[in-house]
């Protein structure tokens, strides 16, 4: 993720979960929120997009004390509508593991090795990387991590994050297009797109998708 991006989220997420007066949060007031985790010259720094990749326990701090759940950090669209956490999280290992056990690489049939994922991420993990993550050695991945592991299994980055959803549910018809390696491959190069990009890649698939079923009609008749 830009830094920029990355401070641009932060400032929408400022507007959007305000303290309980209507007041935007400050550096000193979330350093005594979160016990300070994260100070007040980590809140000037995030703000003005001096921090590349924040890493994933400071904005899971950051995501309690203000009240919205974690995975905010990766969604296009941030509601109005503050709301509370209760502070559970069950981690993203668990989600990175099901990931493993359930998509196999479509060349090979093949669980997904350490190595493999790394070299997919084209130099943003190394093989170390992953398997800290995977085993919770690194404990505090950076969003760039995150956004990575996402890229090469084709799913959004909030996958990992999202505190209610199920980390076991992924539905066969994702899994059957996980497992085709054109549609794999698809979604790993379109995941890291702005979400403008993807709604382009989207309506380009839909027109072949109906230029196909109107070839279809005729012979139909």
């Amino acid at each position: 993720m830009n830094p920029m991006h990355v401070a641009q989220r932060f400032e929408r997420l400022l507007e959007s979960y305000r303290r309980q007066d209507g007041r935007r949060w400050t550096g000193q007031q979330l350093d005594e929120a979160t016990g300070g985790v994260v100070t007040r010259s980590y809140f000037v720094n995030l703000r003005k997009g001096r921090i590349e990749n924040p890493g994933y326990e400071k904005m899971r701090a950051i995501a309690k004390a203000m009240g919205f759940p974690p995975e905010a950090w990766f969604e296009e669209s941030i509601g109005t509508t503050p709301g509370r956490t209760d502070g559970r999280d069950r981690g993203i290992t668990d989600r990175i593991e099901h990931l493993f056990d359930a998509i196999r690489n479509p060349t090979t049939g093949e669980p997904y090795t350490n190595a493999k994922v790394a070299r997919m991420t084209l130099g943003d993990l190394s093989e170390e990387d992953v398997e800290g993550i995977r085993t919770g050695d690194i404990s505090d991945p950076t969003v760039g991590q995150i956004a990575a592991l996402a890229a090469v299994f084709g799913v959004v980055p909030s996958y990992l994050v999202d505190r209610d959803r199920d980390p076991s549910v992924l539905d066969e018809e994702t899994l059957e297009t996980l497992a085709d390696e054109t549609a794999n491959a698809r979604l790993r190069e379109s995941a890291p797109l702005p979400e403008r990009e993807k709604r382009i890649v989207l309506g380009i698939v839909r027109e072949f998708g109906e230029a196909d079923r109107a070839c279809e009609e005729p012979d139909r008749k």
